[in-house]
């Protein structure tokens, strides 16, 4: 019987786990699919608010506010929080965030309007993509790279339409371009046409200009599914 199986517990526990998954995945797209166009933005969660990525985290999310787009951030502090309090200052657009459960509890920014926690990796980053219009970049660490290079594949292998994905922080990314360039390139792993998806600069405004070129009229292009 049932009750007598030890592996009937792990098995009533997995399916119970799909539908926790299930549950993520329609609280972020009934939330989001009504945000309007939005621009994410990704950087790291140690930055202090005295650093000058910080301070162009929250330049350019103005900008961005400012153009009419709504920010998407992780919810947390350092980048996040200076990719939303941009966007909140601006007050015309949503200011996002993408929370995520740890066990030592990110605690969510005090400048998010609409804010989604989630326990599962891999359903906030499609909540990060499915509803944007632009990725951006800033410095980060482990988590960043991530964000930045499941990005990159997506839009590499076509799983996502083509979208404006930008790095911010030059002095931060040049080490990794370099290498990029040096190794991965020189060995054939990538194509040449591979180092155009990641332009760079450290001008708020150029990036939205990046941003707006790309973008037909401001409108969400669904990315995903």
């Amino acid at each position: 019987m049932a009750g007598n199986d030890p592996s009937y517990s792990m098995k009533s526990d997995d399916v119970w786990r799909i539908f926790r998954i299930m549950a993520e995945f329609v609280e972020g797209f009934e939330t989001l699919s009504s945000a309007g166009p939005c621009v994410t933005i990704f950087g790291s969660a140690r930055t202090p608010e005295d650093h000058p990525h910080y301070k162009m985290a929250v330049d350019t999310s103005r900008e961005v506010a400012r153009a009419g787009f709504g920010v998407i951030s992780g919810g947390g502090p350092g980048i996040m929080e200076a990719a939303n309090k941009g966007a909140y200052e601006v007050g015309k657009t949503p200011s996002i965030g993408l929370n995520i459960q740890l066990p030592f509890e990110q605690v969510a920014n005090p400048y998010i309007k609409t804010m989604l926690s989630f326990r599962h990796f891999f359903v906030r980053k499609v909540m990060f993509l499915k509803y944007t219009s632009a990725v951006i970049v800033m410095p980060g660490g482990f988590g960043t790279l991530d964000e930045m290079f499941e990005t990159l594949t997506l839009v590499q292998t076509e799983k996502v339409d083509p979208l404006p994905f930008i790095l911010m922080g030059k002095d931060f990314w040049k080490g990794l371009i370099e290498w990029i360039r040096g190794s991965m390139l020189a060995e054939n792993y990538i194509s040449a046409g591979d180092m155009d998806l990641m332009p760079m600069t450290d001008d708020p405004e150029e990036a939205v200009a990046i941003v707006k070129k790309h973008v037909d009229g401001g409108k969400i292009r669904p990315n995903f599914f």
